[in-house]
Formats: structure tokens, sequence, C-alpha cells
């Protein structure tokens, strides 16, 4: 799925657009709630970490796609230079990733779509809301790829003008001695930093732009330097929406609310609920309510073609009407069903897409541009910043590992 086809001229920018609308979506929201123990500081040193990491095993992928005819993906990539079970591991965390973010988007946006359309009169329950949502996701897909590039493109456009005034309104609330030295029991800094491990997962899934990489290629005509200035100034972008996300949120709400936000899911809508108490303006409280639609409709939309396009490319269905009603229904009904049913699962659905993207997103990156060397640059010497971008990638997502493992045996402590 390429929303830009259609463009004339490439620009890097709008390359970056895409990159930043993918990767800034719906598990924003996820952060400020996840993040409450470690706090503001530390909090903010580990997003730019992960950003880094993030950035540097893109910017791997990319030079290896390079050496492939354009469009080759990450399928093709794996085939051709990793053993075969490490490709059939690497396709099934693809499409379990994709799959347990969209159980995560219904399982959160229902609450607040049900709100939404309950103001209008029509009375749906929370099943019926996500009911209704799916479908008119699903329906969108199905119909193709113009109508879906043509949708998210306009959510993009219009999430980046609802941040510019919503952040501008909330940042001028923001209480800094709350940021910095948070009225809590727990009053000295270092009390802080026992948290910071159990927020990595988190922020891993927040930085997986991947899978647009070949698309760019591709757009860019191969193009290396564009394509490096799309992914670099568009997951900036996305850092620097997270970091005013985290002032604006952590700097409204105290930090002895969240556990309560926890408790109630951690979901977006308990989140925009908290905030709706400490906006005094009920403008500031509207803007919030629409930025939040456009967010989820957009991560949606982006991970659901994603995994419609996996289903329908691994099960063979042909591209025509009955097709791809056979692809919307096995890549929706799982996933809504599964929300029905276990509606709460909204954080814990992020958590286990950060530990499964460790695979496709740190440890592939890194083998392929390992073994990429071996093929395409036979007799040259490594060169020592390559070989630091993968020690730092593959030692990134060992970090993951444990920080994920670490938190589900309890080894860390709770908030």
């Amino acid at each position: 799925m390429a929303p830009f086809n259609n463009v004339s001229s490439p620009s890097s920018a709008w390359g970056a657009m895409i990159i930043c609308g993918t990767v800034a979506g719906a598990g924003m929201f996820t952060l400020p709630v996840v993040m409450a123990g470690a706090w503001y500081s530390w909090s903010v040193l580990m997003l730019v970490v992960s950003w880094f990491c993030m950035l540097l095993s893109g910017l791997l992928f990319m030079e290896v796609s390079l050496n492939f005819p354009l469009g080759a993906g990450y399928d093709t990539l794996t085939q051709a230079l990793t053993p075969k079970w490490w490709g059939r591991i690497n396709g099934l965390s693809i499409v379990f990733v994709l799959g347990i973010l969209t159980y995560a988007y219904i399982s959160a946006s229902g609450p607040v779509y049900q709100q939404s359309l309950n103001t209008l009169g029509l009375g749906l329950n929370g099943a019926e809301a996500k009911g209704l949502l799916t479908a008119v996701v699903g329906l969108v897909v199905w119909l193709g790829t113009k109508g879906v590039s043509r949708l998210i493109t306009l959510c993009l456009v219009a999430k980046l003008l609802l941040f510019f005034m919503l952040f501008g309104g909330l940042i001028r609330h923001v209480d800094l001695s709350q940021l910095l030295t948070p009225r809590d029991p727990l009053p000295h800094p270092k009390a802080y930093w026992p948290f910071l491990l159990a927020v990595v997962p988190f922020c891993l899934a927040s930085f997986g732009f991947h899978g647009n990489i070949t698309g760019l290629i591709s757009y860019y005509q191969g193009n290396e330097r564009k394509v490096k200035r799309a992914l670099i100034g568009g997951t900036l972008f996305a850092l620097v929406i997270y970091l005013f996300w985290l002032t604006c949120t952590m700097g409204n709400i105290p930090r002895q609310n969240f556990p309560e936000i926890s408790r109630q899911g951690g979901d977006i809508h308990a989140l925009i609920q908290a905030m709706h108490d400490r906006i005094p303006q009920k403008s500031l409280g509207l803007l919030l309510d629409i930025f939040s639609h456009f967010a989820v409709i957009c991560s949606f939309l982006g991970v659901t073609v994603g995994l419609f396009d996996f289903v329908a490319d691994k099960l063979g269905f042909a591209d025509s009407k009955t097709g791809r009603a056979k692809t919307a229904l096995i890549t929706f009904c799982p996933p809504l069903i599964a929300s029905i049913l276990f509606p709460q699962g909204f954080l814990l659905a992020i958590g286990y897409a950060g530990l499964l993207a460790t695979l496709w997103a740190l440890f592939t990156p890194a083998l392929l541009a390992w073994n990429a060397h071996s093929r395409f640059a036979q007799g040259k010497p490594r060169r020592l910043r390559h070989q630091v971008a993968i020690t730092l990638v593959v030692v990134f997502g060992l970090l993951n590992i444990v920080a994920w493992v670490g938190s589900q045996l309890q080894l860390f402590p709770l908030f």
C-alpha cells in the first residue's frame, strides 16, 4: 500500500509525512500510562534511545533493500539472505504483531467511538460500537488501495493540524514543577529509575515504520539520499510529537492519578477522560476528542492494510471482490471477536507487539545487514560504523527481551 503513487514530483518531505503518520498513531496514548512509574525525565531518555536504535535498524534495512529490485519486501530479503527457518519465524512474527495491534486498536477505540456515537442518540453498547467501527474500516480496505491511501492522507493532514492546535493550547496549562518533581509518595528522583526497563517494549512498538521502507524505495526509484531523509525526518517528527504528548499529559495529570487510569484499562478512553477532568476549556476537550479519532483511524488503517495484504499473499486469495471479501473476513473477524471477549487487553497487546517486533524490526535488519555485506561487498572490509550500528541494534533488541521477560515475571516494581 503506497498512498503516494500519484505524486509526480517526489520529495523527502512527503515521505517523512508518511513515516510520521505511520509511527505516531493511537499507540501514543499508551505512553503516559506505562511511563508514569519512571516519569518524565527517564521516559524522555528512553524514548530518545529507542528512536535512535529503531532508526538505525531502519537505515540498515534500507541499505540492504537497495541491493534488490524495486518492490522487494521483507519476505524476499529474508528468503535471500537468511535461513528458511528464520524467514518462517520472521513471517509469523509480522502477522502476529499486525494481528495483535489490530485487536489493540479495536479494543481501545471502541469506547471512544461509542461515546461519540451515543451523543448522536444511537445508543450503542461497546460490542456494537466496535463492530460498526471495524465494519467501516473493513469496507474501506476492501474497496482497495486508492480509497485507503486517500483516507490515510486526509487523516494524516487533519492529525497534524489538530496536533498544533491542541498542544498549543495544552502546553499553557503544563505544571513544570509537576514534571520534574511530582508531588507523590516517591519524592526522591532516584526512586523512579527502577520503573524504566518496563517501558522499553512500549517505546519499541512506538517506532514501527519498517514496513514502509520498501514502498519509499520504490517511490524514490532507489534514491538513497531521499529515502534516508524521509526516514530520519519522519521518525524525528514522530519523536517530537511523543515528547510534546508526554509533556502535555504528565504536566496536566498528577502522577498519582495514573494507577487508576491503568486499572480502567489504560486505553485511549481512560486517558482522554482523565485529561478532560484537568482541562479547563471545553474547546481543548473537543480538540482532544477529535484528535484521538483521527489518530485511531490513521493507525487502524495503516496496520490493517499491512495485515490484509499479508493474508491475501499468504493464502493466495484473488484480487477480486470475492477474494478481497474472504481476506477482509480473516483479517478483521478474529481481532474483533477477541476485543469483545477480552476488552481490557490494550496495554498487554501493545507490550506483546513490542516483544515480537524485536524480531523483524531489530534482529532481522541486523542479520540482513551482516549477511548482505558477505554477498554484495565481497573482499571489502566491514566499516566500523556499520559494525557499531549492527551491534547497537542487537543490544537494544536483547534489552527489550530482558525488559519484557522481567515485567512478565514481575521482577520489576509495579506502579
